[in-house]
């Protein structure tokens, strides 16, 4: 009986080496209302994968990574990875509600869970878009709660050393940022009432057109680019609203900083969507006098500008809030 034992105890050894020697990721997922057919898993910088998604939402394969710190996209949307060869990760989500939905199994599940926490708790910092606006004492008061709920999560102690390292960097470095993101906040806010920056930026549909041109008529810019994700999340709910103020004193601007290495990608996305509006594209990226003078450091960003050109909202709500049209109606109507 003894021996039984002693063999059995060698024989689950021997199946968990085997598992932990793995040379590669298993990763398979369940997600519902899926935003396309493939899955790229980025690790490095590098696309290490390109997964196809049945009708179902489900697939299942194998990839092998070079160190954790990971990442998948599914054309619109980008979540965070850690993964390490051996693991095997089981993923369920609904793609509408992409961060929110989030739920991990199976070996590497803690640390991956522990990320999409973290993420939907970094979002709301962002989102609720009142960081600008807080006092000094409830700003650090925030910074403080954060640096609890990060070290909190970071606290099983069956969580990958390595994974913990990277976190404890990753909050501290998002401190930093939030710190800039306030900054940046509060010189934006301080552009409105102020008469805007002119432009005059190539249009689609042939010439150049000013920013200048459109005095006597709200503005509306879209500043997006092909390439971002949340800016391509945006374009219907832009649509619908540029088609229920037609015909009211309103112009609705596209400006993309797309590289001019891909003039051609961004000529062909707006016809090939039908994108309607004004489509322009900046002389210089990120760093178009434009861009520059409203402080764009991420994208998507919309600038309400008014008929005498003066900036109602230099950080005007995305389309798909409800608030945008409720904002509209007041000054239109």
């Amino acid at each position: 009986m003894k021996q039984l034992f002693i063999a059995g105890l060698v024989l689950f050894s021997t199946f968990n080496a085997i598992a932990q020697s793995k040379k590669y990721v298993t990763f398979e997922a369940n997600i519902a209302n899926r935003n396309s057919d493939i899955i790229k898993i980025i690790n490095k910088g590098k696309i290490v994968k390109t997964i196809t998604v049945d009708k179902k939402g489900i697939f299942k394969d194998t990839l092998s990574v070079d160190g954790g710190r990971s990442s998948f996209t599914d054309g619109v949307e980008t979540s965070e990875l850690f993964l390490k060869n051996g693991y095997d990760i089981k993923l369920k989500m609904d793609a509408k509600q992409f961060d929110e939905s989030i739920v991990y199994k199976g070996k590497g599940s803690d640390e991956n869970n522990v990320l999409a926490q973290r993420i939907l708790a970094d979002e709301k910092l962002y989102d609720d878009g009142k960081v600008g606006n807080l006092d000094d004492i409830s700003f650090y008061k925030l910074i403080e709660e954060k640096k609890t709920a990060d070290a909190k999560r970071l606290s099983n102690k069956k969580l990958d050393p390595e994974f913990v390292k990277l976190e404890t960097e990753r909050s501290q470095q998002d401190i930093a940022y939030l710190i800039q993101h306030r900054e940046q906040a509060q010189k934006v806010a301080a552009m409105n009432n102020q008469t805007t920056p002119d432009f005059e930026y190539e249009n689609h549909k042939g010439g150049k057109t000013k920013l200048s041109d459109l005095k006597g008529k709200y503005v509306y810019i879209d500043l997006w680019a092909t390439w971002c994700g949340p800016c391509r999340a945006e374009i219907p709910f832009l649509q619908k609203i540029e088609e229920k103020y037609h015909g009211k004193n309103i112009e609705f601007v596209s400006v993309s900083i797309d590289a001019q290495k891909d003039h051609d990608k961004w000529q062909k996305f707006v016809t090939d969507k039908q994108l309607g509006g004004i489509q322009l594209i900046a002389d210089n990226e990120w760093n178009s006098d434009f861009a520059k003078s409203y402080n764009v450091m991420s994208i998507p960003r919309f600038i309400l500008i008014d008929p005498q050109g003066k900036v109602v909202d230099s950080n005007a709500t995305r389309p798909s809030d409800q608030a945008l049209q409720t904002q509209l109606d007041a000054l239109l109507n």
